[in-house]
């Protein structure tokens, strides 16, 4: 059986410019992993596996300093989530 929670938050002002700035990298990482699974694919015929994703993250933390703003763990679920 499945269950589900509904939660309403409140945030301050500072926490929903926090929240706004977390979803968006994780909107870009999941674009730019999506836009790299869909290359691979074309290019070879297989899908990449997750621990391609997560050796993504490191260079792109170097490459793009405002991805560190984030926690390692929200990156990973989006690795999670995509592969």
């Amino acid at each position: 059986m499945l269950r589900a929670v509904k939660v309403r938050l409140y945030p301050t002002p500072e926490q929903q410019v926090a929240l706004s700035k977390s979803f968006g990298r994780a909107r870009w990482y999941w674009n730019f992993s999506l836009n790299a699974c869909i290359q691979h694919y074309q290019e070879t015929g297989k899908t990449l596996k997750l621990a391609v994703y997560k050796g993504m993250l490191p260079q792109l933390k170097k490459d793009h300093p405002w991805l560190k703003e984030d926690c390692y763990s929200a990156a990973r679920a989006v690795c999670s989530n995509q592969s």
